[in-house]
C-alpha cells in the first residue's frame, strides 16, 4: 500500500480533498480488469482457458494450490473441498465453481489432473488447472499463496493449505484454512461474500 494512501487512511492528509483522490485512483488500479493475470491454462480435460476471462471474470470462486504427489496437506484439503462441492448442491458450477491449480505444472499434465480429480469422484464446476510454470507462479503470488521467505516458499511439501474465496465480479476476497474448515464454514464464509 502507498504510503501516502496509508496517511491519507488514518488522517494524515489535512486536505480531505487530496485523500479522496488518493483513495479513488488507487480503488480504480484495484478494479481494473483484468486485476488477475490472464494467462492461457489447461484444465483436466485438456481445454485450454484464460485465467481471469474464462475462469475468473464476474464470478465466485474458491481456489486452493495442490499437486497430484502430494501426500501430506493435499488429499485432506480435495477430500474438504469435496465436502463444499456435495453441500453447495445445484449451486455448484451454478453461482460458485472452485479451482484447484497445480504447484508442479511440470509433473501435473491435463491427463494427471483427470486421474487426479476421477480419484476423488470431483463433478462439474470444479476444474483443476494446470499450465506454464511461470504463469502458475504469477497467478499464485497475486493470490497471495506465497511465503516471503524464498527458502520456504520453494518447499512445496510446507505449501499452505489455504483456500482463497473471491466474489471476483464484486472485488470482494477472503482466505481461509483449508484443512480446518469445515465444509459448513466454508459455505458460510461464500455467502457472507456474495
Amino acid at each position: 500500500m502507498e504510503k501516502r494512501l496509508l496517511l491519507a487512511m488514518m488522517g494524515g492528509f489535512p486536505s480531505h480533498d487530496t485523500a479522496s483522490r488518493l483513495l479513488t485512483a488507487t480503488e480504480r488500479n484495484l478494479a481494473s480488469p483484468p486485476f488477475l493475470p490472464d494467462p492461457i491454462l489447461y484444465n483436466q480435460a485438456g481445454k485450454p482457458v484464460r485465467f481471469f476471462s474464462d475462469l475468473m471474470k464476474g464470478k465466485v470462486v474458491i481456489i486452493n494450490m495442490m499437486y497430484t504427489m502430494c501426500k501430506r496437506m493435499c488429499p485432506m484439503n480435495i477430500k474438504r473441498l469435496r465436502e463444499v462441492q456435495t453441500e453447495l448442491g445445484d449451486r455448484m458450477g451454478r453461482d460458485v465453481r472452485i479451482y484447484s491449480l497445480t504447484l508442479r505444472p511440470e509433473e501435473d499434465s491435463s491427463a494427471a489432473l483427470a486421474e487426479y480429480a476421477d480419484q476423488y469422484d470431483v463433478g462439474p464446476g470444479w476444474s483443476f488447472l494446470t499450465g506454464r510454470p511461470r504463469d502458475i507462479d504469477s497467478i499464485r503470488r497475486k493470490l497471495g499463496f506465497f511465503n516471503t521467505d524464498p527458502v520456504v516458499d520453494a518447499d512445496l511439501a510446507n505449501h499452505t493449505s489455504a483456500l482463497h474465496i473471491g466474489n471476483v465480479g464484486q472485488d470482494r476476497w477472503m482466505m481461509m484454512p483449508d484443512s480446518s474448515a469445515p465444509a459448513t464454514q466454508v459455505i458460510s464464509a461464500i455467502n457472507a461474500i456474495c
